[in-house]
């Protein structure tokens, strides 16, 4: 008999200012309110402390960078003391001049840092130029123990690579939580949008079968940047148990969603599909590959 491990997850979806003071004390808020409904791990989106700023290229915006610890951290570590909950918390990271990255800090109920991830697939398209940006991490994938639960932190881009998931699945992780800004192009909203959404929550559903462990995703809201253009937030944070089905999912306005999971289901879903058991890791050679050009 699996003996049941209830952890409250909370997810703080919300639209950021241009003042990161603002933004700093509406989150710390948003964790508290998540904690007084019994969330112990509270996840904040991606780059939560700012606009997301990759819309453009500008050397000027790393002034935005910090270190770590640095006022971002030292914030949300008050924050979590306060609410007595583990956060999963995105920081612009200032590692040395010239070196920057997308990255985020595990922090415990005391405020002390469990652990670091630095983004590892690192995006450039249209709106999104994160490669001016950010130093691809070095870190590896990770799995950081908590009072709670092992989480396995993942940064937006990283959401579409299956080897992200199972890394960081193989390292111990029982939740992948995955801090996110994603969103439309409003002028592509109408023809691609649900399919783009749809999409987004149908390969994160899939890491979670794959791997037999939960998905939470936070995305922030809101449309930032121009108004005849900019990025349209879809928000639709949600957490997904270990056969993808969807325990709760926000819509596209500010929301602070506190979900119930049993991590015993990571052990009951693994007895009856043991992916992970049956890898022929004997015959994976070549997924170390950018492409298998030939048969030889």
């Amino acid at each position: 008999m699996v003996v049941s491990r209830n952890v409250k997850v909370g997810l703080v979806q919300m639209a950021t200012s241009a003042d990161k003071q603002a933004n700093l004390e509406k989150a710390a808020k948003l964790i508290a309110h998540a904690a007084s409904r019994g969330a112990q791990i509270v996840c904040l989106q991606e780059l939560f402390a700012s606009p997301y700023f990759c819309q453009v290229e500008n050397a000027e915006l790393f002034d935005l960078a910090e270190p770590i610890p640095g006022p971002t951290t030292e914030a949300i570590a008050e924050a979590a003391r306060a609410a007595n909950a583990v956060v999963i918390t995105p920081v612009f990271e200032r590692r040395a001049p010239g070196v920057y990255h997308n990255s985020v800090v595990v922090l415990g109920q005391r405020g002390e840092a469990l652990g670091l991830y630095r983004k590892m697939h690192i995006p450039d398209d249209p709106l999104y130029y994160e490669k001016f940006y950010f130093t691809p991490g070095d870190l590896g994938f990770v799995a950081i123990r908590t009072p709670f639960a092992s989480v396995g932190p993942l940064i937006c881009w990283d959401q579409w690579y299956p080897e992200a998931a199972r890394l960081s699945a193989l390292r111990g992780a029982e939740m992948l939580f995955y801090p996110t800004a994603i969103g439309w192009h409003p002028s592509e909203k109408a023809e691609h949008g649900a399919a783009q959404l749809s999409a987004w929550q149908t390969i994160q559903r899939g890491h979670a079968i794959a791997n037999g462990v939960f998905v939470v995703a936070v995305n922030r809201v809101g449309h930032e940047g121009p108004q005849d253009g900019g990025l349209a937030f879809w928000g639709h944070s949600f957490v997904c148990d270990p056969l993808g089905v969807v325990l709760a999912e926000a819509g596209e306005g500010e929301e602070t969603l506190v979900v119930d999971c049993d991590l015993a289901r990571v052990e009951e879903v693994r007895r009856g599909w043991p992916f992970l058991r049956d890898r022929r890791i004997d015959a994976y050679s070549g997924i170390a590959a950018r492409l298998l050009d030939s048969e030889g």
